[in-house]
């Protein structure tokens, strides 16, 4: 009894944060084609089943059509996703790529292979997207993956750069949205073992030990550990920037700032006593 009510809840929660984003960012529109992309992990299959879900309930119509790209991986289980996907009876298309010789053909032993095989990956599935007439490209990036991409792009790239819902693809030819955005990855991975998907490993770039990204991974869950509550906090402050305390010049004019005389409610607090920052030291001198 206990179980089948905690199960109910986590379906809940994550299909209210689905809809939530989905509504929050407008990713799905009537009339919309989604194409699905499926790579055969926790993320994605939880996505497709809270799609098809909300597919029957929404008041919009829509399209779904799942794709996987297989890239040529040695011993990849190929029969895995089409037997799951002729089950859920749903329209689907698997195409075959051997990115996965390119990658190893370019790339060093011993170096980080994320980056070429995700452009190598990119473009095919923009390039599918077209010829299937999708009108959005659903990935399964969840609220983890975009603080990651976050702290990544600020620790290694010298950006405040995340992963957004929903983006323009950089062919301009495609809509990206990212339906899980506000799930959290316990809640996926406690889902995907409540449903049992038949998950594939990824053995070209998951595997890699020592990546940056599994860096940033492994200090945002202690972070967590210590300070219950902070990712969340952490997540809101890229939904609430403020550029004028900021320091680009490209999204705020400082150059021609000048003072009006006019109360601003968002001006320098600097001098003010916010006991906020005294909550907070403790998570700054972990930093």
């Amino acid at each position: 009894m206990d179980h089948k009510y905690e199960a109910n809840k986590l379906l809940k929660r994550l299909r209210a944060n689905v809809g939530r984003a989905i509504q929050d960012y407008n990713m799905i529109e009537n009339g919309d084609r989604v194409m699905v992309c499926l790579s055969g992990g926790k993320d994605s299959y939880t996505m497709l089943d809270l799609l098809l879900q909300l597919q029957q309930i929404a008041p919009i119509q829509f399209e779904i059509i799942a794709v996987n790209l297989d890239q040529g991986q040695p011993g990849f289980p190929k029969h895995i996703l089409p037997d799951y996907l002729n089950k859920l009876n749903i329209e689907y298309k698997i195409i075959t790529e051997d990115t996965y010789s390119t990658v190893k053909r370019v790339i060093p032993d011993g170096k980080t292979t994320c980056g070429l095989c995700s452009r190598l990956r990119r473009g095919i599935l923009y390039r599918v997207a077209q010829e299937l007439k999708a009108t959005k490209i659903a990935l399964g990036h969840h609220r983890d993956d975009i603080l990651e991409t976050f702290f990544l792009n600020m620790f290694y790239g010298g950006k405040l750069k995340g992963m957004p819902a929903k983006l323009v693809s950089d062919d301009g030819k495609n809509i990206v949205i990212r339906p899980l955005a506000y799930c959290i990855e316990k809640d996926i991975i406690k889902y995907a073992t409540e449903k049992n998907f038949p998950i594939i490993p990824c053995n070209l770039c998951g595997s890699q030990p020592n990546l940056q990204r599994q860096v940033i991974k492994e200090m945002l869950i202690a972070w967590d550990k210590q300070y219950p509550g902070r990712i969340a906090t952490m997540f809101r402050a890229l939904q609430n920037t403020i550029p004028s305390h900021l320091m680009d010049n490209q999204y705020y004019d400082f150059k021609n700032l000048t003072a009006t005389g006019t109360a601003n409610s968002e001006g320098d607090k600097l001098f003010d006593i916010d006991d906020s920052f005294d909550k907070f030291n403790g998570l700054i001198q972990a930093i």
